[in-house]
Formats: structure tokens, C-alpha cells, sequence
């Protein structure tokens, strides 16, 4: 059995990104660590997300869970500063939360990493900082595969298409949308987790501060979660990673491919 650490920028990220690939995973016997860099909390006065995280990640089942400490950059235009006694993860120096999470990779003698590709996704300062702490984990603790989670930029286009035709809220903006993720000709990891999709529905489910914190988001997951098993599995049933260190063409069907 294998030990993989899932590294991500904010609780909920887990359960969006690779939520049915880490029930997977624990499923099937192998160890599953999730890394939070932010507690998700851009002020000092935000309610406490790493409670959420946790019910997230016990649901998933997850083995063990960790945050690295820093403070939530937000998204969007301005860059607030640091709340007091926090560093914001976009200003934390690469090399000290690298050192941390390397700590964590060595310690569960990790053989693989789950991070971000280098536009973090869709452009959060957060999840770029991924990208790079990630990599410079993965090098200093000699983590032996990276894979960074991603989705099919073309499918992304179809959704956001399909939302504005039945007027609900599109995951990201038409601009976002152009370079978002990944072409799907370069995803090297396409996860069957059709039997794991309500698992996921039910961990981003745990995170209700941030379901609540947006009403038409609040809406559409109201949906999502009358939906019955098997459309959820449709709609859940694939996650997605690039693996740097391979050339684009075959496609793999396991993260430990």
C-alpha cells in the first residue's frame, strides 16, 4: 500500500479538486494525508474552517490532516494585508512552507504528492503559491511522483456555457474560463470515481460557511444535493491530474500509475 499527501490552499479545495480520488485511494487500502496551507480565514474574525476540513476529510477517509498555518490571500484585484500575527500564504516566503510541508512528507514517507499546475487552476494567488511550495516540497523531502490536480479546460467551457442557458451561476467567468486549468490533450490522469461521488458531494457538503457565504452557490448545491446517486456520479465521476514528468498521449486510469 502507498501513502499520498494531498497539498491544498484552502479547506474545500479537497472535496472539489480530488475529493473522490482521495475516498479512492483510502478505499482501496493506501494511506491519505490532507494538507491545508490556509486555515481559510482572510480575517482574523472568519469563523474557524478546519472543523469543516476535518468532518470533510473523516468522510473522505482521510488519515490524518494538517494546516501549515498561514492566512487565507483572498481572490480578486486587492491584496489585503496581513491580518495581525498571520502571513498570508501568496507572501509566505517558498522555501519556509516548503520546509513544512516537506516535515509532513517525510514524516508519512509520502509516495506521492497531489498539488497544483503552475496557473494554479484558475489564477488564485493561493493556489499558484501551491504550485511552487509543492515542487520545492517534493525536492527537498525526495517525494518520488507529483500529480497536479486539474480539469479539462474544454469541459469547464461547456459547463459555464450550459449554466448561463439555464441562468445559474457559472463556476468561473468567460475570461477565466480561456486559460483555466488544463487542455485536455495534456491531462496524463483521468480517475474513475464514479463510486465515490456522493462521498465528495457529502465532503464539500461539510464545508457550510462557505456554501452559506454565497447565496446563488447556496442555491445550486441545494440542487446538487436532491440529486439521485447515479446523476451524481455522472456529474462527480472523474477527477483529473498532470504529471509533469510525462509526455502527454497515454492516459492513465490511477494515480499510482
Amino acid at each position: 500500500m502507498a501513502t499520498v499527501v494531498a497539498f491544498h490552499a484552502h479547506p474545500d479545495d479537497e472535496a472539489i479538486l480530488t475529493g473522490g480520488t482521495l475516498a479512492r485511494a483510502a478505499a482501496e487500502g493506501h494511506r491519505v494525508v490532507v494538507v491545508v496551507a490556509t486555515d481559510g480565514r482572510v480575517s482574523n474574525d472568519d469563523g474557524d474552517r478546519l472543523v469543516e476540513l476535518r468532518s470533510s476529510a473523516e468522510i473522505l477517509g482521510a488519515h490524518r490532516v494538517e494546516c501549515l498555518g498561514f492566512a487565507d490571500s483572498g481572490f480578486g484585484a486587492e491584496f489585503y494585508p496581513d491580518p495581525p500575527g498571520r502571513v498570508r500564504f501568496a507572501r509566505a516566503d517558498i522555501e519556509d512552507a516548503a520546509q513544512r510541508l516537506a516535515a509532513i512528507l517525510r514524516d508519512e514517507d509520502a509516495d506521492l504528492l497531489l498539488s497544483y499546475q503552475p496557473n494554479g487552476g484558475y489564477g488564485h494567488r493561493d493556489h499558484v503559491r501551491v504550485h511552487h511550495v509543492g515542487k520545492r516540497a517534493a525536492q527537498i523531502a525526495a517525494t518520488p511522483r507529483v500529480l497536479e490536480a486539474t480539469m479539462p479546460r474544454e469541459l469547464l467551457a461547456r459547463i459555464a456555457h450550459a449554466a448561463r442557458l439555464l441562468r445559474l451561476p457559472a463556476p468561473y467567468e468567460r475570461d477565466v474560463v480561456r486559460t483555466a486549468y488544463a487542455p485536455g490533450a495534456s491531462i496524463t490522469h483521468r480517475i474513475n470515481v464514479f463510486g465515490f461521488a456522493r462521498q465528495k458531494r457529502d465532503a464539500f457538503a461539510a464545508h457550510r460557511s462557505q456554501i452559506g457565504a454565497n447565496p446563488a452557490a447556496a442555491r445550486l448545491f441545494a440542487v446538487l444535493l436532491r440529486l439521485p446517486p447515479q446523476v451524481a456520479g455522472l456529474m462527480f465521476g472523474r477527477e483529473w491530474f498532470v504529471d509533469p514528468a510525462l509526455p502527454p498521449g497515454r492516459v492513465c486510469r490511477d494515480i499510482f500509475e
